[in-house]
């Protein structure tokens, strides 16, 4: 085998193995709404998550009707109520389900439920442990929030991070708040490949070879020009992504995000091709603009399912709009040199490692596409 072979067999094999549907979308997540003055708990779980821990579709035919989800109904409180525990100092409380019912949120149905939570001797419950979904997947959350009658709090519930204080003198003040989220932020960057192979065909151009305007063929950009033209594509998604974000988590605008997530498909292979033929343009900051508009109602599925006051949601989106930043920042500070120093490495880099690159993130994304788009 070539090493021109080899370079394109090793790229579009590790692409590949991203186009898993499993890898393919964003961790799930649960919703937790405790009122603290009635001790009673809210708690939304999505269908497909309960689906990896009971067989609830029981026809096999990938969709959970709601005659389906009553036959399982004690079955699933009773996962809820194993992995969903309220203490009272060394007493646990229980679970009384008083309405039961399925509810939507932006990423789909989900089985929610209203508890009563009764403590020994009529107490109230200060504390929290969560483990509904971690054995299964490793980056699935319990987004919680906390209401009384002087202050709403958000928490996040995961692997590392599986308790909650719930008592009056643990009641989380704004700085605690925006770095939780500045947390999850970064997590959800990371985890988030559609917006990473977003990133990588954005990066490409700047560490290729440019045509001259003389009869000298193709040249190298300067360094400073290279970073110049990385500035300013980070900047126009970044903006536009926080635009989207802000206004989605705010409630301002809400669009359907299974529609949301098959656009961002297209956008990541109408960016690859651009590569090629620069159907929308050079000006890739355009293109990240463009896009960037629509990936931020992607990043906003986390946010716009809470119910919390403005305030605290304000602090809990700045975190968040943070975080992601920090996550996006740190792949491009990472991966940019790697594709720049193997550019000038290697004439194999532009002739067919950045093809074998183009190929395979314009399949995935395809596949992504068929695999998002809502039934009509």
């Amino acid at each position: 085998m070539t090493e021109s072979r080899r370079s394109n067999f090793l790229t579009l094999a590790l692409l590949m193995l991203l186009a898993s549907p499993a890898l393919a979308h964003k961790a799930s997540d649960s919703f937790l709404y405790l009122d603290t003055n009635s001790d009673r708990v809210r708690i939304d779980v999505a269908l497909r998550d309960l689906a990896l821990l009971l067989p609830i579709d029981t026809n096999k035919d990938r969709q959970v009707t709601g005659g389906e989800l009553r036959q399982h109904r004690y079955a699933i409180e009773q996962i809820i109520k194993d992995r969903v525990v309220f203490s009272s100092g060394a007493q646990t409380c229980e679970l009384t389900a008083l309405d039961w019912g399925v509810g939507k949120h932006s990423d789909g149905a989900y089985a929610a439920a209203q508890y009563q939570i009764v403590c020994p001797d009529g107490a109230s419950p200060d504390r929290l442990d969560y483990t509904l979904l971690f054995d299964r997947d490793s980056l699935h959350r319990g987004l919680v929030q906390v209401s009384s009658d002087s202050s709403t709090r958000l928490a996040v519930m995961a692997p590392d991070k599986r308790r909650l204080d719930l008592s009056p003198a643990a009641e989380t003040g704004a700085w605690q708040t925006f770095s939780t989220f500045v947390t999850e932020g970064v997590v959800h960057l990371l985890i988030g490949l559609d917006h990473i192979l977003f990133l990588l065909v954005l990066m490409l151009p700047a560490t290729l070879r440019q045509p001259e305007r003389t009869d000298r063929g193709t040249r190298w950009l300067p360094a400073r020009q290279q970073l110049w033209e990385l500035a300013g594509i980070v900047t126009a998604f970044t903006l536009a992504h926080s635009i989207t974000l802000s206004l989605a988590a705010l409630k301002l605008v809400s669009l359907p995000i299974a529609w949301v997530e098959t656009v961002i498909a297209a956008s990541i292979a109408v960016a690859a091709v651009n590569v090629v033929w620069p159907i929308l343009g050079r000006h890739t900051w355009r293109l990240a603009f463009g896009f960037g508009l629509v990936h931020g109602f992607g990043f906003a599925s986390v946010l716009s399912d809470l119910t919390v006051d403005t305030s605290s949601l304000a602090i809990a989106l700045g975190g968040f709009n943070v975080g992601v930043e920090l996550g996006q920042l740190t792949l491009i500070a990472l991966g940019f040199p790697l594709l720049a120093i193997w550019a000038r490495a290697t004439p194999l880099y532009q002739k067919a490692v950045v093809p074998a690159l183009l190929v395979a993130v314009m399949g995935i994304s395809l596949v992504w596409v068929w695999q998002r788009i809502p039934a009509v």
